[in-house]
């Protein structure tokens, strides 16, 4: 299946998409000993890409699902010395990014991968990828809190997209609690905790345990597995 000739370079781990493009307008890209100045020119699996006159290799790529244990950053370094999502995976051969991110006091289902294609088209809010994340909320949640949850309630300045919207379990007593399911596609900033606070219910525990059609069966907190080839392709195709 032919690629854009940028996507191809960028794959190969040798620098960025936009680099990539960078390096062919430069001329410094050639296609079967044959120079390739024009953006967005496709190349079959079995041409012969070269940077610089040295050809390039396919780089083969890595997907895991991590289950993230509260009191760790989604992030590859923290300045104050706080540990890493990152950290999970420092005896691997390659280094691997989170796709999104986890709040340092939530835990629950993390993509880690040096796939940068497969981050950006499922971070990208077209693709309206489905989030569910499970919160135990103080206070109740009652027909008004969860129409607006339902149709879009108002956060920072801007309405959030429609959530789906679960009570999962109720306690009563001298300060009412509930265990609520919410599914989101977007990925703003603290955006379950911003929504749940916006109708009176502040989160007190957060957790995700899906993402699309992934789940954390059979793993424990801190703990991984990669990713099938099948898996992947099913996401690319979200």
């Amino acid at each position: 299946m032919a690629e854009r000739l940028q996507k191809v370079i960028a794959a190969a781990g040798i620098t960025s998409r936009r680099k990539a493009e960078q390096l062919i307008l430069a001329g410094r890209v050639s296609v079967d000993g044959k120079k390739v100045t024009t953006l967005g020119t496709k190349v079959e699996p079995h041409q012969e890409v070269a940077v610089d006159d040295v050809p390039i290799k396919a780089q083969a790529l890595h997907t895991y699902l991590f289950y993230k244990p509260r009191g760790v950053i989604s992030a590859v370094s923290d300045n104050h010395g706080r540990r890493t999502v990152a950290d999970y995976f420092a005896d691997l051969p390659y280094r691997l990014y989170p796709i999104g991110r986890l709040d340092y006091d939530t835990s629950g289902l993390l993509l880690m991968t040096d796939d940068g294609d497969l981050a950006n088209h499922l971070m990208h809010p077209r693709n309206e990828v489905p989030k569910v994340y499970v919160a135990k909320v103080e206070g109740a949640l009652n027909g008004a809190a969860i129409h607006a949850l339902k149709t879009g309630v108002q956060i920072k300045g801007h309405k959030a997209s429609p959530a789906k919207v679960k009570i999962l379990k109720t306690k009563q007593g001298h300060r009412t609690s509930q265990i609520v399911q919410l599914t989101i596609h977007e990925g703003h900033y603290h955006q379950v905790k911003l929504m749940l606070q916006a109708v009176g219910c502040p989160v007190q525990k957060l957790s995700r345990p899906r993402y699309a059609f992934l789940t954390l069966q059979g793993l424990s907190a801190g703990q991984y597995r990669e990713l099938t080839p099948q898996e992947v392709d099913k996401l690319r195709h979200l």
